[in-house]
Formats: structure tokens, sequence, C-alpha cells
């Protein structure tokens, strides 16, 4: 018959093999996965905010485009005599 210490030794080893498995597994399985999900979500991420700062940067370009010359001048350096000389003269 097995005796209460043996009995408890093995469940000792046993619970011991249960966690060695599980660290295993963690290490080789979940953690490279949930590595690779972090390293995929990052790289979408940047993608995302990448297209937004383009739209944004050609609404920026269109917008300026649309500007005159005075009204350029204005925008980059404010009301300064230098962008009187760009206002459109009446004909």
């Amino acid at each position: 018959m097995i005796s209460r210490g043996s009995a408890f030794l093995g469940g000792v080893v046993g619970i011991a093999l249960a966690v060695a498995a599980v660290i295993v597994i963690n290490a080789l399985w979940l953690l490279p996965a949930a590595r690779t999900e972090g390293r995929n979500r990052l790289i979408v991420d940047q993608a995302v905010q990448s297209q937004k700062e383009e739209l944004e940067r050609k609404g920026d370009d269109a917008k300026l485009q649309r500007l005159s010359d005075y009204d350029l001048c204005i925008a980059y350096l404010g009301r300064v005599p230098e962008c009187d000389s760009l206002r459109l003269q009446p004909v």
C-alpha cells in the first residue's frame, strides 16, 4: 500500500510538474503569440496614424493653394506692411 508520505510526495511532484508544464507552454506558445499580436497591433496603429496625417496634410495643402499671395503672407507673417504690396489692386 501507498503510505501517506509517499502519496503526499506524489501530489507535490504532480503539482510541480503541472506548474512546470504551464510555464513551458506559456514560454513557448502564449508569450510569442502575444508578442506577435502586440507587434501587429503597433504596425496597424502606425499605419492608421500615418493615413490620418496624410489626409490632414492634403487638406492643409488644398487650403493653402486656395489662398492668394496676400492671404498667405498674412497667414504666415501677420499684418505687416510687407504684405500690402501683395494685395490685389482694383482695376
